[in-house]
């Protein structure tokens, strides 16, 4: 039998999978407001699981400025689960979710500029780099981003 990828909610009570999964996967430590804003975002924000583990996440953060967008704080998936789909499962989600929903515009997120799967996985799904900002990560190398965004056009 075929392992089975399934998502589920971030709520109080399995914040902590995604507190584990952020420090393995991501050189930035995240501080409460970035929890907060994963769950305020209720079904932007999912864990995934292989078989009942969980090796991934899409955390969102939704954002009002005279227009609806979602911002994607972290997309990661574990190493060795890589390559699966599961990215793949959790971005689609989200996009999915974005144009079911008539008010959202856009999705965008940062990118370290040296982040070269990462680039070539969300223009895949239409993203185009729109800006580079210089020295946006403090503590890491490159300190680069590119910032990625995708319109969002409401499914009928």
């Amino acid at each position: 039998m075929a392992a089975v990828i399934s998502l589920d909610g971030v709520r109080d009570k399995n914040v902590m999978q995604l507190k584990k999964l952020n420090t393995v996967l991501f050189p930035v430590h995240y501080n409460e407001k970035y929890y907060t804003d994963a769950i305020a975002s209720a079904d932007f924000t999912k864990l995934a699981y292989f078989s009942d583990i969980c090796v991934g996440s899409i955390a969102c953060r939704l954002e009002k400025n005279g227009v609806m967008s979602v911002y994607i704080m972290t997309l990661g998936v574990l190493a060795p689960y890589r390559g699966l789909g599961i990215g793949t499962k959790l971005l689609k989600h989200v996009l999915d979710l974005s144009e079911k929903k008539n008010n959202i515009s856009k999705i965008y997120l940062h990118v370290q500029t040296n982040n070269e799967d990462a680039i070539a996985f969300y223009k895949k799904f239409g993203f185009e780099i729109v800006d580079t900002i210089h020295n946006y990560y403090a503590n890491i190398s490159p300190p680069d981003c590119y910032v990625l965004s995708k319109e969002v056009h409401a499914k009928k």
